[in-house]
């Protein structure tokens, strides 16, 4: 199973005792018997902690997946959830952006200081972008100067 999911046996076996992949059967010596209907579900689970939903997400889905004719309850939850992803997705890469911004702008105050032509409208601390604006601008945004 391990290889066909790409889990390990420890993250199998951490689902099932949290209830993520419950009724996994047993032979008599206590090993697991794992079928096509748990292939599928730790392929699910997989692809919902790579989408970046947490392991409780996870579990409330399987609950609601789990009541009788709830397939369109969970599609909407599932729905809900990825979108909120989506919007802390977004919130991030603009915040990448920033960083990204001022790093660029940061360096470039290094390269003139070290050609020894400052520019007067570069200033370190402050991003590019937060610059062009003015101190207003920065205050806005929340971020103070770094010195």
């Amino acid at each position: 199973m391990c290889a066909r999911t790409g889990l390990s046996a420890r993250t199998i076996r951490y689902y099932e005792e949290i209830g993520l992949l419950p009724g996994v059967r047993r032979r008599a010596g206590g090993r697991r018997v794992y079928g096509p209907d748990e292939l599928e579900r730790l392929g699910f689970i997989h692809r919902l902690k790579t989408l970046g939903l947490s392991l409780a997400e996870i579990r409330e889905l399987n609950e609601v997946h789990g009541l009788a004719g709830s397939t369109e309850a969970m599609l909407r939850r599932l729905h809900d959830l990825l979108g909120a992803h989506l919007d802390d997705v977004d919130r991030r890469l603009a915040e990448l952006r920033d960083l990204r911004d001022e790093l660029a702008h940061y360096r470039d105050h290094v390269e003139a200081r070290v050609s020894g032509r400052p520019r007067p409208d570069v200033r370190p601390g402050i991003g590019a972008a937060a610059t062009a604006r003015g101190p207003a601008a920065v205050a806005a945004s929340g971020r103070a100067a770094k010195r």
